[in-house]
Formats: structure tokens, sequence, C-alpha cells
């Protein structure tokens, strides 16, 4: 199909639509960032309510190609790797690239709760103190979980591409966690690096690729802010945690 792709996300953060664009942007693709334009945050509105085609979505980001709505991130990834060339052909390398995609999915969402570990609807401020505990606990254990994890399966493959032998979707997804995760937690990620060489050259790699390194020095990438998924609070990323007993 090379129908215009429509992407729904909200027009101010990056948060989860941005693992969409960068899908997009390496891709070649032509496609709109439809709530960025005018009115288009209320046809956003209009699409997640749903109408007589299109079934009630849940949330963005969501994509619209041709007839087809499609929603969550994994899900659109999935959908666009193979028409974007983004994902090797064989049904084997595609389940394997969903399956490290839903795991970053994971690591976004448990980023998300370390400023609102309470409540979404509450403001951080609300939850500053829970927040210190949940960002304690997050960059001791559960980051170096995830991106050991991630640095094990990018060796697995050979250290440079997660799957075959070029750039995928999951590459980008794995550039853009780390670039967040660099935003929010510096100090954090400062201590991690030695530990994930091969995530970090990756990283660097992507970022150099001329389309990406095209599109992070235009203004369509929305700059990390404090209203997205990757934020830094100075008082959640000390110098120093201290590790439990049970560390």
């Amino acid at each position: 199909m090379t129908t215009l792709y429509e992407l729904y996300y909200w027009p101010s953060i990056q948060g989860r639509g941005e693992f969409v664009r960068l899908a997009l942007e390496e891709g070649g693709a032509r496609y709109v960032d439809v709530a960025r334009g005018k009115g288009g945050v209320q046809a956003m509105m209009r699409m997640l309510r749903g109408s007589k085609s299109v079934a009630p979505l849940f949330a963005p980001p969501f994509l619209k190609h041709g007839a087809l709505v499609i929603a969550q991130t994994a899900n659109v990834l999935a959908y666009l790797g193979p028409r974007l060339k983004l994902v090797p052909a064989d049904e084997a390398s595609r389940a394997r690239a969903l399956e490290i995609q839903l795991t970053i999915a994971d690591l976004v969402a448990e980023t998300h709760d370390t400023h609102h570990p309470i409540g979404v609807d509450l403001y951080y401020e609300d939850q500053t103190a829970e927040a210190k505990k949940r960002a304690a606990e997050f960059v001791v254990k559960r980051v170096p979980k995830f991106l050991g994890w991630l640095e094990s399966r990018l060796a697995h493959n050979g250290g440079r591409e997660f799957i075959g032998a070029r750039i995928s979707y999951v590459d980008l997804s794995a550039f853009q966690v780390v670039a967040g995760l660099s935003y929010a937690f510096p100090n954090a990620m400062s201590r991690m690096k030695r530990k994930i060489p091969k995530l970090w050259a990756l990283h660097d790699r992507v970022a150099a690729r001329p389309r990406i390194a095209a599109y992070l020095a235009s203004d369509r990438r929305i700059s990390f802010n404090e209203d997205g998924i990757f934020r830094h609070y100075p008082e959640l990323d000390p110098k120093a945690h201290r590790r439990s007993a049970h560390d």
C-alpha cells in the first residue's frame, strides 16, 4: 500500500508515539503526524471515540493506513515492520522482534511509574515521596535487569542488530529507550554504561543513520520534557543509591 500513513498521538510529547515516529522516519514513509496539525487533536479524540467504521480505541498512539486503524505501539510496529523493511520477512524473525518490542513496552511502562507510582491522574508533586522510593528500586534493580537482558539478546545475534543482519524497528526502539533513560536518569545511566557496551554502541549507530540523524536535528523531533514518559527530576536520580541488604 502506498497510501499515506496517519499517526495519531499527543502533539507536545515524544511518549509512546515516538517509537512509531522513528520507524516511519527510518523507513522513509509518507506520513502525517495528525495531532500536530490544525484541528488534529480534535480529530484524534473523535477517532478514539469510534464510529460506525472504526471501533473505539483505548489510547493513542494509533495508526490509520487506508481504511485500517491499528492501535498499541508494539502492534503498530509489527504492522509497519514488513511494509517498511524494518523486520525480516520470515515468521520466526517477526515473532522474535515482537517479543523484544513487548518487553521494551514493559520497560517503558515501569519508567512511567517512577514519576507516577500511585495514579496517573495525580500530579507528580502529589506523589513525590512515593516516586523517590519507586525510582530508587527502578534504577537499582529493574533498569539493570531490562537493559542487561537487551544486551544479552543483542550479543546473541552477533552484537550489532537485534534481528537478522540489518536494522529493524527493535533497534530503533532500543535507541529510544537508551536516549530516554539517559535523559531521565543521567547519573544512573552513567553507572550502567560500562555494563551495556553493545547496546550503547547500537544507540550511537542508530543516531548516526542518515534519516534518523536528519530527523533528530529537525523540528519533527519533539524534545524530551517533563510531560512525557521519560522525565528528569533530579531528586529521582541522585549520584548514588543505597543498595538494600538483599541486593
